[in-house]
């Protein structure tokens, strides 16, 4: 597990990332990475892959494309 704190810089919150987290995490100083929400709620970071990507989006055209059917089952 690695600790940070989130802080404000300009309008933003910024989180940083160790040396350690970054090399877990396969990623470099401006890398994009992704924010997940978990099953149980929580976040996870992932780093970029192409494949990952472009599942994320084909899921929020299906999100978006279908939101009221969506609704209307849940």
């Amino acid at each position: 597990m690695f600790e940070t704190k989130i802080r404000k810089v300009g309008n933003s919150a910024v989180i940083t990332l160790s040396k350690e987290a970054l090399a877990v995490l396969d990623a470099a100083e401006g890398d994009t990475v992704y924010l997940v929400r978990t099953d149980d709620g929580s976040l996870a970071i992932r780093a970029h892959e192409d494949d990952f990507a472009a599942a994320m989006e084909a899921a929020e055209i299906g999100q978006n494309r279908y939101r009221k059917s969506m609704q209307e089952l849940a």
